[in-house]
């Protein structure tokens, strides 16, 4: 079905796409194939060290007539962050996922749920929540765009989709992970302030064409 709704998606110009049915309201499933949620920290004061997790799922319950009342719900594995690291000698993402770091073997869940959403433009808004990171729980604000979407139709079988793409920001030593954050003065280790960046598209395989 991926391969297909890949296929398809490429194939299809955009005058074609933009003759297609808007998304529906329901609940919507996060596609982890067209998904991407990276981080991003300061790495010794001269580079931005980016990472991403590969093992997450999220819920949307979508309604474009009132998205004020849209909630949002999503899971994060921490254990499936993916560092890219060249050297097969090192396993540096179990250090990254291990109890230095995310301590996944100890907080086996990344979670956030909404509690707010707040129009800042036509296809944008802020998205608050309540986000748990290595045991902890603070408030979260995603700046959030909405890239569009379509109804259900024949090319693709995932049914009707959205796509959204959202930043974000966060200490960690607010969360308890403090190992490697500079000390005062220097850029010297890890950044504490961490970048949140997602690429997402949800489906709703249960919404009828028209």
């Amino acid at each position: 079905m991926i391969r297909a709704t890949a296929l398809a998606l490429m194939l299809t110009s955009p005058v074609i796409a933009q003759d297609l049915p808007p998304p529906p309201a329901g609940s919507y499933r996060m596609d982890l194939g067209h998904t991407r949620l990276l981080f991003q920290v300061n790495h010794i004061g001269v580079s931005n060290y980016i990472a991403l997790f590969t093992e997450m799922d999220a819920t949307l319950e979508f309604n474009p007539d009132a998205p004020e009342t849209m909630t949002l719900t999503a899971t994060v594995n921490p254990a499936s962050v993916e560092t890219h690291y060249p050297d097969p000698e090192v396993d540096f993402n179990a250090l990254v996922a291990g109890p230095e770091f995310l301590d996944s073997a100890q907080f086996p869940e990344i979670t956030f749920t909404s509690t707010a959403v707040t129009l800042t433009g036509e296809n944008t808004a802020d998205v608050t929540g309540d986000f748990t990171l290595h045991g902890v729980t603070l408030p979260l604000t995603l700046q959030v765009t909405y890239n569009g979407g379509y109804g259900a139709n024949d090319f693709d079988p995932g049914g009707a989709r959205i796509g959204f793409s959202a930043t974000g920001s966060l200490l960690r030593s607010a969360h308890g992970i403090g190992y490697g954050v500079p000390a005062p003065g220097t850029e010297f280790g890890v950044g504490d302030a961490v970048n949140i960046i997602i690429e997402t598209e949800f489906s709703n395989p249960d919404a009828k064409a028209p």
